[in-house]
């Protein structure tokens, strides 16, 4: 028995928009301001651009960067650029010209999609870049600012107006050839390219499904960057339901309330810092809903008090784990029903854990760095989340090196320490660069980070470890104050050694806002750097 063309396709997520545009073609797709779409005219658009991508001299395996905004051409990107055969490289908007130059030549840009508003920026990176890709510029009424762009630059609408809307795209010869190229914060480094496959990503999405408990026809509301894990894979997963999509271009809780309650969104998702931006935002613009929102948050483990706050205002908040080399979540804190007895500050702890493991992931586990072993499920061994699964990046990107080193042993590494507990519920303790080593105890700077959020005026909390001639390392504490509170570093510090081990309480608390990259993570190695001028002075 063999392989054929009736038995065997290539599995592939830009499929769904094909078959939701077949069964639900008026069914509306995006909807942006004063545009919107159908699922048939979002093909359309798609085929189109497609067909003008090969035009244009864009070739199957070709590499095609957008730097862009939540708009419904980032959304069309998903599917339009892999359509041409050619692999989407989404951009963080938030990176400065040389790190996007970077990028460029790392993936040898053949075209950039480009928002009007990034293209001064857009200009900079190739100014230094050894490749010059074609540039398109998608022009947006709504952006802040509109700059002038190169007479050579091509309009996205004109893409979309000379293509063929019978071109016949291209289908992955290979479920495994390359989808989307991501890179990494490079907080350590160089950003490294993170490869997804075609079946990955369509795992992702039908995991998503099963896993999130998914209806047809939800409203999502796309607050997470399009650029971030390709937005966790959700256009694809709301191509599979004929769901609508509302775009958000940047993220502003009144904006947010509003389109909530316009739309009657049923779903959104958002790290734990635009939660507790909506948990804390001003009276006059928060909403507290009956019905029932749901929300998947990821990129941070949530303080507990966040959650509790997310809930009392209407919305079920489910928390999710993953990394960019594993398209986005892989563990989920799925409720059980013994969980709807507990105690709203209890049912938030619970829901905090990282979890267990997504329907389309394989194996995850916390292993002994040192033994390679499985730790008990007591809650106390700590050891690193490790992971198989087919929703695992390919490698990096012209880094075979450490796509090695991930990889070792059998498993992809995520750095991060965590335990289980005995109900087999994997709980965060640190990333292994932020565990604090204080007189040679452990010490998590997120548990430290989980207490402070519990103090009513602390908005924002992030600590670090900080030198210490006595105990090695000694954990600081970030704090930005909530609106019209005020809190002295003593009484934080006493707030901590009320509840917490002495030994494990901040020894220094620095008042101010905290950096975080465009999905709300904040870059303590900004903090770390802070903490070492700190030891200078």
């Amino acid at each position: 028995m063999n392989k054929n063309s009736a038995n065997f396709v290539p599995l592939t997520p830009i499929s769904f928009l094909h078959r939701t545009a077949d069964v639900y073609g008026d069914h509306q797709s995006v909807i942006y301001e004063n545009r919107s779409y159908t699922w048939r005219e979002s093909r359309e658009r798609c085929v189109r651009i497609a067909s003008s991508l090969n035009d244009h001299g864009v070739m199957p395996g070709d590499t095609v960067s957008v730097l862009a905004f939540n708009t419904p051409e980032m959304f069309e990107s998903h599917f339009s650029i892999p359509m041409a055969g050619a692999i989407l490289n989404t951009i963080n908007i938030r990176l400065d010209a040389p790190t996007i130059a970077y990028i460029f030549d790392d993936s040898n840009a053949k075209m950039l999609f480009v928002d009007r508003e990034l293209f001064s920026v857009a200009s900079e990176a190739l100014a230094i870049a050894s490749v010059s890709p074609k540039i398109v510029v998608i022009n947006d009424s709504f952006a802040n600012s509109q700059p002038d762009v190169s007479s050579e630059a091509i309009g996205y609408e004109s893409l979309v107006e000379s293509g063929d809307p019978h071109y016949n795209w291209i289908m992955p010869g290979d479920e495994w050839s390359p989808l989307s190229l991501s890179y990494t914060s490079g907080t350590t480094g160089k950003p490294k390219g993170v490869v997804y496959h075609h079946r990955g990503s369509y795992l992702m999405s039908m995991g998503t499904v099963v896993g999130w408990n998914l209806p047809n026809h939800p409203v999502y509301l796309y607050s997470v960057p399009l650029f971030h894990c390709n937005g966790w894979g959700h256009a694809w997963t709301m191509a599979v339901l004929a769901g609508t999509i509302i775009c958000l271009r940047s993220f502003d809780p009144e904006k947010v309330f509003s389109l909530l309650d316009e739309y009657r969104v049923t779903h959104f998702g958002g790290a734990p810092i635009m939660l507790n931006m909506l948990a804390n935002a001003p009276k006059e613009i928060k909403k507290s809903f009956e019905r029932e929102i749901k929300v998947m948050t990821a990129g941070a483990p949530p303080p507990a008090k966040v959650l509790e706050s997310m809930m009392s205002l209407g919305f079920n908040v489910m928390h999710v784990y993953g990394l960019t080399e594993t398209y986005g979540h892989i563990l989920q804190a799925t409720p059980q029903a013994s969980w709807l007895n507990e105690s709203p500050a209890e049912l938030a702890k619970l829901s905090s854990r990282q979890g267990v493991r997504f329907p389309m992931t394989e194996d995850v586990s916390v292993i002994d760095q040192e033994t390679g072993e499985r730790v008990p499920h007591d809650g106390k061994a700590i050891g690193e989340i490790v992971v198989r699964c087919n929703t695992c990046m390919m490698g990096y990107w012209n880094n075979p090196k450490a796509s090695e080193e991930a990889f070792s042993n059998g498993w992809f590494h995520s750095g991060d320490l965590a335990v289980i507990h005995d109900d087999g519920y994997i709980q965060i303790k640190d990333r292994s660069k932020d565990i604090i080593i204080s007189g040679g105890e452990n010490i998590s700077s997120v548990e430290i980070e989980n207490i402070l959020y519990r103090h009513p005026s602390v908005g924002e909390a992030a600590v670090v470890a900080m030198s210490d001639e006595k105990w090695g390392e000694v954990p600081c504490a970030f704090v930005e104050l909530k609106p019209n509170e005020e809190a002295s570093e003593d009484e934080l510090i006493a707030f901590c050694k009320d509840n917490m081990a002495k030994f494990k309480r901040p020894k220094k608390v620095v008042f101010g806002s905290l950096p975080k990259t465009a999905t709300g993570k904040i870059q303590k190695h900004e903090l770390r750097a802070t903490v070492k001028k700190l030891g200078k002075e």
